[in-house]
């Protein structure tokens, strides 16, 4: 696989900046963790301690999302995805709706010219590195639950460090204005001071 390292900005609906994730060896058990996580059938549940604290979670965010995807059913679908794949990842769900916002202006079909794909911007190579043939990077639950595994992986190579494994995952790494943007969408237009589990 040749290494694809174009920073790409895309334009419409709302200015929103995609690159691709730049494709680097990793060592077999990496690979394999890597595979058994999106490979993982389990159905997408709000799990928060307290189920009114998930009501109100969702609820707010509903309404933060709502200009963006009007339908309320897709965005409940969508909310409830990224809550589950950004819990079981280990990672804030509020910072991969920041990064969506950035990376595909919440657009489900958004392709860069690079073709990272949907919404959180996955290049088709991790299908054949880490996922099965007939992955579909557009279906909603997978293109989620890929980009998760994805970040959690730059998280642990960068040792927790957002700036930089946020570099990694738009292929900009050592450059500030992507991760400065999806850092600035967690903490400003997504934060959020209630319970998120």
């Amino acid at each position: 696989m040749r290494a694809v390292a174009a920073l790409l900005l895309i334009f419409g609906c709302g200015a929103a900046q995609a690159g691709a994730q730049i494709y680097e060896p990793m060592a077999a058990h990496v690979v394999a963790a890597m595979s058994a996580s999106v490979s993982d059938q389990s159905v997408p549940l709000l799990e928060f301690k307290d189920p009114e604290n998930g009501r109100r979670w969702l609820n707010e965010m509903s309404r933060r999302l709502a200009r963006r995807i009007p339908d309320r059913k897709v965005r409940t679908e969508l909310l409830k995805t990224v809550h589950h794949e950004a819990t079981r990842a280990g990672l804030d769900p509020q910072l991969v709706l920041g990064l969506m916002e950035v990376e595909s202006g919440f657009r489900k079909y958004a392709i860069s010219s690079a073709g990272a794909r949907g919404f959180m911007q996955v290049m088709p190579f991790w299908v054949k590195l880490i996922g099965k043939p007939g992955h579909n990077l557009f279906h909603v639950r997978l293109n989620v639950r890929y980009g998760c595994v994805i970040l959690r992986h730059y998280l642990d190579v960068e040792n927790g460090d957002y700036f930089r494994a946020l570099g990694r995952y738009n292929g900009s790494l050592g450059r500030p204005e992507y991760p400065n943007l999806v850092l600035g969408a967690w903490k400003g237009k997504w934060g959020y001071a209630g319970a998120t589990h």
